[in-house]
């Protein structure tokens, strides 16, 4: 077994167990530094530990700490450390659902001004979108329109709703849920560079990946292609009309590494990416 060095010594974990101030328990362990064994004390309120001075080295304890590979020890080691100082429960930053405002449907321009206004922008401030923001942005794309039948602000082809609206933004990735009015998360990382091909997306605060759950539609008929395409038509037409009246810029985009870009979300092979569409304030 490998084991890691401690205070001019190897050690290694010894049978007893010893109860330590807080009312745990903490193996006790041994060193082989030295004819007469130490013990490293029990973790104590802040999380520390020590150990008790060893006897100088004899000369079979000295090659047996020489026999263990360099890489066994410099590997134990690290865990040791990771177990000292990291805290329990995980070693990551765990993601969480992220419950977004409640959208504002007081706000926004009178939509003959939307209209005239309306245009492709491909140039992105790295600025954040703020939550309010994009609460708004996402119910406008598909949210909930009428929550006693739940139907959404997108018409869609035999009341499927098969479009998903996958979230990229610098903090991570996410799903949005149109029902409970949440992002539920996908990955921490930030994937915002493998949404498509130009160069903007990567900076951009917000790429926006709308993807078509096959299996919502129960059907294989030719149409069916035609039906999903439009349905992400709409959406990203709702996108478009929000950030022309919040003066937001956005651009949809086709431009996709798809195989790709379906492993990074995750996709299973009855899940199709149709668009995507990147949103921000403008560049100044």
């Amino acid at each position: 077994m490998c084991l890691p060095e401690m205070a001019g010594g190897v050690v290694r974990p010894g049978r007893a167990v010893r109860q330590g101030k807080l009312g745990h328990f903490f193996p006790i362990w041994n060193t082989t530094s030295a004819p007469s064994r130490g013990v490293i004390a029990e973790v104590g309120r802040g999380g520390g530990y020590s150990v008790n001075r060893p006897q100088p080295r004899n000369e079979n304890s000295a090659k047996g700490a020489s026999r263990m590979p360099a890489w066994c020890r410099c590997r134990m080691r690290w865990a040791l450390l990771v177990l000292i100082l990291c805290p329990a429960g995980g070693f990551a930053q765990e993601l969480k659902p992220v419950q977004l405002p409640k959208p504002q449907t007081d706000v926004g321009r009178p939509l003959m001004q939307v209209l005239k206004d309306r245009r492709s922008t491909r140039s992105f401030s790295p600025v954040k979108l703020p939550p309010q923001v994009l609460s708004n942005l996402l119910w406008a794309a598909f949210g909930v329109n009428r929550p006693d039948s739940g139907k959404r602000t997108a018409p869609s082809a035999m009341d499927w709703e098969e479009t998903e609206i996958y979230v990229a933004t610098a903090d991570g990735l996410y799903v949005y849920d149109a029902k409970s009015h949440q992002l539920i998360p996908v990955l921490h990382d930030d994937v915002r560079a493998q949404t498509g091909t130009q160069a903007f997306v990567k900076d951009a605060p917000l790429n926006l990946v709308y993807v078509a759950d096959l299996a919502k539609t129960r059907s294989s008929s030719a149409d069916r292609d035609l039906f999903v395409a439009a349905d992400a038509g709409f959406i990203a037409q709702n996108v478009y009309l929000f950030c022309a009246s919040e003066r937001l810029a956005t651009v949809v985009r086709g431009s996709l590494d798809r195989p790709a870009l379906a492993k990074v979300l995750r996709l299973r092979p009855d899940q199709r990416i149709i668009l995507a569409q990147t949103v921000g304030y403008p560049q100044k």
